[in-house]
């Protein structure tokens, strides 16, 4: 369950190499990354409603984002930087994966959305960004304070940051590493529970670089509602942070 990470710093060879390994079945539905696909929805109802109350905008604006500029980090094959183009934005996305890249210019292009994309590490771009985002990406990242650090550097001063990651609980580990990967929900290899942050590991992190973290919500999972936001945090959480 996660859109590839960015930085030859910062990720570990073997994460870059195995998301490379994937990047042609991302847009499949029903493929390696049909986890990510299910997921989605809840991430964009949950961005929708925090750039809605960052910025005082139009609840029933198509185009919230109209005129800022967004920076997805961790892009992977651009399955969330699409729809931020959708919702107005001017979108950069960046992943250390080249094959992730490749994938994500290519269904830009055939979805007539202009994005950049550029491959290899967050630190090499310039600029700061309105909106920055980085949805199940932190856990693949080998230097999490350098990574950290580097979100804040290319958030702008009244900017937003929304960063979704699972948990490191006992209900994670059996079933987003052991049961998720033995029925082929997620590729093996995806996920290392050691890895994992909690709530509490993750604002310390953000505080540590300048940044606020606000309360973190749940992303649940039951079979009659599938993934949906909620008070459970046991599998897997979404925050926002802007700079203190």
């Amino acid at each position: 369950m996660g859109d590839a990470t960015v930085a030859n710093v910062t990720i570990r060879d073997a994460e870059a190499a195995h998301f490379d390994r994937l990047a042609a079945d991302w847009w499949n539905p029903r493929g390696s990354s049909a986890m990510l696909h299910r997921l989605n929805p809840v991430r964009l109802a949950f961005l929708r409603e925090v750039i809605d109350l960052h910025w005082g905008g139009d609840i029933e604006s198509a185009a919230p984002l109209a005129g800022r500029t967004a920076l997805d980090v961790g892009c992977g094959a651009g399955l969330l930087a699409e729809p931020l183009a959708r919702l107005g934005a001017a979108v950069t996305g960046v992943d250390a994966a080249p094959g992730n890249i490749a994938a994500a210019q290519a269904h830009a292009a055939g979805s007539e959305l202009a994005i950049t994309y550029h491959a290899g590490e967050l630190s090499t771009l310039d600029g700061r960004f309105d909106l920055v985002t980085c949805l199940e990406v932190i856990e693949h990242v080998g230097d999490k304070p350098a990574f950290v650090r580097e979100l804040a550097r290319h958030l702008a001063p009244d900017g937003l940051l929304v960063l979704s990651t699972p948990n490191r609980t006992a209900a994670s580990r059996v079933l987003l590493v052991g049961a998720a990967e033995m029925v082929g929900a997620v590729p093996r290899g995806t996920h290392h529970w050691d890895d994992f942050l909690t709530p509490d590991d993750l604002r310390v992190l953000l505080a540590d670089a300048g940044l606020r973290m606000d309360e973190p919500r749940g992303i649940a999972f039951s079979p009659a509602r599938g993934f949906h936001l909620s008070g459970d945090m046991s599998l897997d959480f979404i925050t926002t942070a802007r700079h203190a």
